[in-house]
């Protein structure tokens, strides 16, 4: 069977691509090795978009009259900030889920880029290209690929494209208060897992066939900027022992010590997510619960990724 593929964006050069200022490229082995099985990576590069060509003067943003500029290192008169804003502004990319973005880049960055005041460094910058895409859509999971390598912020930005690739698939067959209904259901453990889930469940109680489409505007903006939250240790705790609750009256005794054991070791940081996860979907196996078996939260993304065994 073949596996339908999550569309996102991607700097050229984690591809591989010849695009950088020296004509070399910035390939990312996890990207190219493992990603790329499941994510339909279109490629941008805004310098070369703009016609800068390879190979081209190193630039860096400057801090000017209060404006942080684009410019050539060695000709501070060449200044492309315009030209990489315009060019963000023209990118709709409405069918994206998700962005990678090259880390310290002047046009990409994500965050912490280089910005000289005076010839003095501060890393409190952004790319001219990234800002704008960002602002302009703010529901896009944006990582930069050095980041990637953390467990914790690789995982968040995964679930995050999949919850946002599953949104899309929900407007494309119609929003509907039923169909929001039950995607919210299906993510209420996830969203337990980054913070309080009352606001959006009320947001979802009160959408009526007048205003689902303003509802289901606000439901998502404000869920995709929950889900930036990364998910601490004793978070996951509070959500498996809600979901140890659907199994109290299942397990035999010697049953919800182990797995009460498990969940106490995973607290403490001597197993993986992994493995409480696992002996609960052992146990619903035995003991199906409709609701628990509608949730992402134990299968948020394809098994394959493992993501959960790091965390």
């Amino acid at each position: 069977m073949t596996r339908l593929k999550i569309p996102v964006g991607i700097s050229s050069c984690l591809l591989g691509d010849t695009v950088r200022f020296d004509g070399g490229h910035k390939r990312d082995a996890y990207i190219v090795g493992t990603l790329s099985h499941y994510f339909d990576f279109h490629p941008f590069c805004p310098e070369m978009a703009i016609g800068l060509g390879v190979p081209r003067p190193t630039m860096h943003l400057i801090k000017k009259d209060n404006a942080v500029r684009c410019v050539v290192i060695k000709d501070p008169s060449h200044d492309v900030t315009d030209r990489l804003r315009n060019y963000a502004e023209q990118q709709q990319h409405t069918d994206l889920c998700g962005y990678i973005v090259k880390k310290d880049s002047p046009s990409c960055g994500m965050e912490r880029v280089k910005v000289f005041t005076n010839d003095i460094p501060h890393r409190d910058g952004v790319g001219i290209y990234a800002e704008v895409m960002m602002r302009n859509h703010p529901l896009l999971p944006v990582e930069e690929e050095g980041r990637l390598g953390d467990a914790g912020l690789r995982e968040n930005f995964i679930q995050r494209v999949y919850v946002l690739h599953r949104w899309k698939q929900l407007l494309a067959e119609g929003l509907s208060i039923q169909n929001l209904t039950r995607f919210h259901a299906r993510h209420k453990l996830i969203i337990m897992s980054h913070g309080d889930y009352r606001p959006l469940g009320q947001l979802v109680a009160n959408a009526t066939k007048d205003n689902i489409l303003t509802v289901g505007e606000q439901y998502i903006l404000q869920l995709m900027t929950l889900l930036k939250t990364v998910v601490k240790r004793k978070q996951h705790v509070n959500v498996l022992q809600h979901i140890q609750g659907y199994l109290k009256k299942e397990l035999n005794a010697d049953n919800k010590a182990e797995l009460c054991e498990l969940i106490e070791r995973y607290r403490h940081g001597d197993v993986p997510l992994i493995v409480p996860i696992t002996l609960l979907k052992h146990h619903f196996r035995q003991s199906p619960d409709a609701y628990i078996e509608e949730s992402y939260y134990m299968s948020p993304y394809p098994q394959e990724l493992q993501l959960i065994n790091q965390l």
